[in-house]
């Protein structure tokens, strides 16, 4: 005699069935969703690296003031990128590496060949030092805080971040064809220990406001009202003087704030040693095959229980 399914049992499979086949759908039509979302921020950022990119070219032909305007438009993308990632939780290692890789040539590069190319250019091979001193500082820079992403404190930098660095070469660039000087050379004697100072800021442990963790109160938010007005119509009427002073304030504000006593307390080491050696790198001796055995033994082990390891 055959078992009949009781009709609650039948409707219960009935469901599961139904809602196995809707997740299915679902995931179908949400991955090249979220495909597509993921691309938004990569996107942004491709821009801000073309805009260093068309800096760098302006420099080369002497459009020193596009130069300039070209890594502010870097420097929003590299604010706006990682805002769109958090806002849509599409972060992602690869983001934080592609963020990396571009900032080293929209804010290393264009801003050091826009000092060579326009400030200092007279003073030969000290310029070339000098600017590629400042590439120098932004890749270490931006190594070192891959590397310690997690371990310090969310409202500080450690060091002048290096948007910040560039953008103050391009609001001096900026100010300076906003007054019209026409000095090379004292442009030269100013702008070459600005460019090393600002690259010895990027590797120092001076801390620097980050606006990131920020939390904006409903009270605070009138009181911000007239600060904002008041920096649009100064942007609106003076863009290039703007530009340089708010620049000039925030490479400011990391000195201030360790003139008041703060000091960055960095957990992570920045060079460590990385993983243990592979098993085949072990040099194998050509005597007996018991040697060779124990060998291949004590290389598997991890390096904190090899008394040969270093």
């Amino acid at each position: 005699m055959s078992r009949q399914i009781p009709p609650l049992s039948r409707e219960r499979s009935r469901i599961r069935l139904i809602s196995g086949r809707i997740r299915e759908q679902r995931k179908r039509v949400e991955a090249p969703l979220r495909r597509g979302v993921l691309l938004v921020p990569a996107t942004i950022t491709s821009l801000g690296l073309l805009a260093g990119f068309y800096s760098i070219v302006c420099s080369i032909n002497g459009h020193f003031e596009l130069a300039a305007l070209m890594i502010t438009v870097a420097f929003f993308c590299d604010g706006l990128d990682g805002r769109v990632a958090r806002a849509s939780r599409t972060q992602s290692q690869f983001g934080v590496e592609y963020d990396s890789l571009s900032d080293v040539v929209a804010f290393g590069a264009a801003p050091a060949i826009l000092a060579y190319t326009w400030a200092l250019r007279p003073v030969g091979s000290l310029g070339v030092a000098v600017s590629g001193l400042f590439i120098v500082c932004a890749a270490l820079r931006l190594a070192r805080f891959n590397v310690q992403t997690g371990t310090v404190d969310k409202r500080r930098f450690v060091g002048l971040p290096v948007p910040g660095a560039a953008v103050m070469v391009a609001g001096s660039a900026l100010a300076y064809s906003y007054f019209e000087f026409e000095s090379p050379r004292t442009l030269c004697a100013v702008m070459a220990p600005l460019t090393l100072a600002l690259g010895g800021l990027m590797i120092s442990r001076v801390p620097y406001p980050s606006f990131k963790g920020m939390a904006i109160r409903r009270r605070a938010q009138l009181e911000l009202i007239p600060v904002v007005i008041v920096v649009a119509a100064f942007l609106f009427a003076m863009p290039q003087l703007t530009a340089f002073l708010l620049a000039t304030a925030y490479v400011l504000s990391g000195p201030a704030l360790m003139a008041h006593g703060e000091r960055m307390a960095v957990k992570t080491p920045v060079v460590r040693p990385v993983a243990a050696e592979r098993a085949n790198d072990a040099p194998a001796t050509a005597g007996a095959s018991a040697q060779s055995g124990e060998s291949a033994a004590r290389s598997t082990r991890p390096m904190s229980e090899d008394p040969g390891a270093r």
